[in-house]
């Protein structure tokens, strides 16, 4: 196997590579230097990642000649806040940057997301590089140009379409997270197995108890997989007017449920995502819409890997349905007052609708919280 794979994200212009491998990290230098403006970039990390790649980052930036400052903000979905958002602009502003300098999001989710909303914002748009040091981010969330930070009436209302110039995804920084940030990053992967490949599904129920567990050659399957799967979908439809929306499968559970449980380390984003699959199969095996095996075969493998798979993860929250559905109706996918949901006709057979009735969503919601 090659030290690395790259795959492209065909945008026009604005297109971008993906760098997959076990050796990214210590190269970040030499991969960065040919497409900045300028040798000069802020990067911005959390103070759970500093301590564990900020330096070989920066030693690989510095060996590149490329001058480099660095920001390190408090770890956790807590830090997606208009409050930490601010503070943050505040700090690379003073950095005393120009329209060529770059950042560079070292980190997860979080950190992806508030540096690309902030590379959108200062000074009316400046790069940024995506270096994801989270499985769910190096599947997910560092493709796709999404940024953007949470809002009290719900998660990522804020935020910009704003496309990376680079992806670096080092396999290697994986061995450094907890398992349950593992599971969480399963969780998006599995997710583009449910839209349209059933075989990556069936892959995953073979392989995914290793890859959870650290296999390094099931990990870069599965993050090249679930990269060229989006890089697809982004290409074909990069603001979310159409076939993007199937990648919000589970997501608007999700967010519901992450929202009520106050954005924190209570319930994960991918672990939202988990229990938010689980609804949408149930969900559609109650319309009529999709085989029940199929349904129990999704909450087994999720469950067998070690997911949550329903409202009873917890026994601290009482959960109310027309909260829940309140969340749901503030969601920025909401189109003419109707929620927009991604069901399915199976394993593989995503497809959006809005034609799911009122009364029909509260009596599955009620049934779901009791479960």
């Amino acid at each position: 196997m090659s030290s690395h794979e790259t795959v492209r994200v065909d945008l026009g212009s604005r297109s971008y590579d993906i760098v997959i491998g076990d050796d990214v990290l210590a190269e970040a230098g030499k991969s960065v230097a040919p497409i900045l403006r300028s040798p000069r970039v802020v990067v911005v990390t959390d103070d759970h990642v500093a301590p564990l790649h900020l330096h070989a980052l920066m030693r690989s930036l510095a060996n590149a000649e490329i001058a480099a400052d660095a920001i390190v903000l408090p770890a956790g979905e807590q830090t997606k806040d208009i409050a930490h958002f601010g503070k943050l602009l505040d700090e690379i502003l003073g950095r005393g940057i120009d329209r060529d300098t770059s950042l560079v999001a070292l980190g997860g989710g979080v950190i992806g997301d508030i540096t690309g909303f902030a590379a959108a914002s200062a000074l009316r748009g400046i790069d940024f590089i995506q270096v994801p040091t989270t499985l769910l981010a190096q599947v997910d969330s560092s493709v796709g140009g999404k940024t953007g930070i949470n809002s009290p009436h719900g998660k990522n209302l804020i935020g910009a379409f704003h496309q990376p110039r680079l992806v670096l995804a080092d396999s290697r920084v994986l061995r450094t997270l907890p398992r349950r940030e593992m599971l969480a990053g399963y969780a998006e992967a599995v997710k583009y197995g449910l839209i349209a490949d059933e075989a990556f599904f069936a892959w995953l129920e073979g392989h995914g108890a290793d890859l959870v567990d650290g296999d390094p050659v099931k990990i870069r399957h599965a993050v090249v997989a679930s990269c060229k799967a989006k890089a697809a979908i982004v290409a074909e439809d990069e603001k979310e007017h159409g076939a993007r929306a199937l990648l919000n499968l589970g997501h608007t559970f999700g967010h519901a449920l992450e929202a009520e449980t106050g954005f924190g380390h209570t319930l994960l984003h991918g672990e939202a995502v988990a229990i938010g699959m689980v609804m949408a199969f149930d969900l559609s095996v109650r319309m009529g819409l999709c085989p029940a095996e199929d349904a129990a075969r999704v909450r087994r493998h999720l469950g067998a890997v070690g997911l949550p798979t329903g409202t009873n993860f917890t026994n601290s929250m009482v959960w109310s349905p027309k909260r829940l559905i309140g969340h749901m109706a503030k969601d920025k996918k909401v189109t003419g007052g109707q929620l927009t949901f991604i069901l399915t006709r199976g394993i593989g057979e995503a497809f959006v609708t809005r034609d799911v009735p009122g009364e029909e969503l509260t009596a599955f919601m009620e049934g779901a919280v009791a479960a």
